[in-house]
């Protein structure tokens, strides 16, 4: 199964994707991550990248582009991915599928997770993020088990600084701007599937993987 997970600033989409990647046994792909390894390794790219995000601003596409196709081209993603945080404008859906056509293989879906701005601000608010794993909780819906503490690494938690109403206001705004001709775009290739971010985590997985499922079975009764 190969997805990517669309959605403004607090939908859910690492949450989601993390559940994806364990129900089809294929990686959680973070560009997040991809950034905090590159940056780690202080390869040049991880450099590039890391003096666009410590100033708050987008890594450029072709950056961006090059991470994300050398991390699906490692051989954990021989048989799918959940790609979470990319991609983020229309030039980026575009290569994506070029990488993915020069390997004679397709996106199955692109999952957006709609969610309120109200409860955008309330989730963000609440949000906590760990310090060196990059692990996500929620005060109200994921907390940790020791309060400040990451279950996964046992390092610090912290609120990031872009969880302000200031920024996520802008960064909604962003979302906006870039975002939606990605999903105009997916919709007219048909592969959308629309989902609420509303409610309880699990049972907004359930629904992904019924939707998924059906669509699945559709398609195959089909050929």
């Amino acid at each position: 199964m190969r997805l990517v997970i669309l959605g403004a600033p607090g939908a859910g989409k690492g949450t989601q994707a993390s559940l994806l990647a364990e129900f089809y046994h294929c990686p959680h792909v973070s560009t997040g991550d991809i950034f905090r390894k590159a940056i780690a390794e202080d390869t040049q790219m991880g450099r590039e990248a890391d003096r666009h995000i410590s100033q708050g601003r987008l890594v450029p596409d072709e950056i961006t582009i090059e991470l994300v196709k050398q991390r699906i081209e490692e051989p954990d993603c021989q048989y799918g991915f959940v790609l979470d945080g990319y991609p983020r404008t229309q030039n980026q859906a575009v290569r994506l599928d070029e990488i993915l056509r020069q390997k004679c293989l397709y996106l199955n879906k692109a999952i957006q997770i709609e969610l309120g701005e109200d409860e955008i601000y309330r989730r963000l608010a609440n949000r906590r993020v760990c310090t060196d794993c990059g692990a996500t909780y929620h005060l109200d819906s994921l907390p940790p088990k020791t309060p400040g503490i990451c279950d996964l690494c046992g390092s610090a938690l912290i609120q990031r600084d872009d969880d302000n109403d200031e920024t996520i206001k802008e960064r909604i705004i962003v979302y906006h701007k870039l975002t939606e001709p990605v999903l105009s775009y997916y919709k007219k290739q048909g592969s959308l599937l629309v989902t609420s971010g509303e409610g309880d985590i699990l049972d907004v997985h359930k629904t992904i993987i019924n939707s998924l499922e059906t669509r699945s079975l559709r398609a195959n009764d089909s050929h």
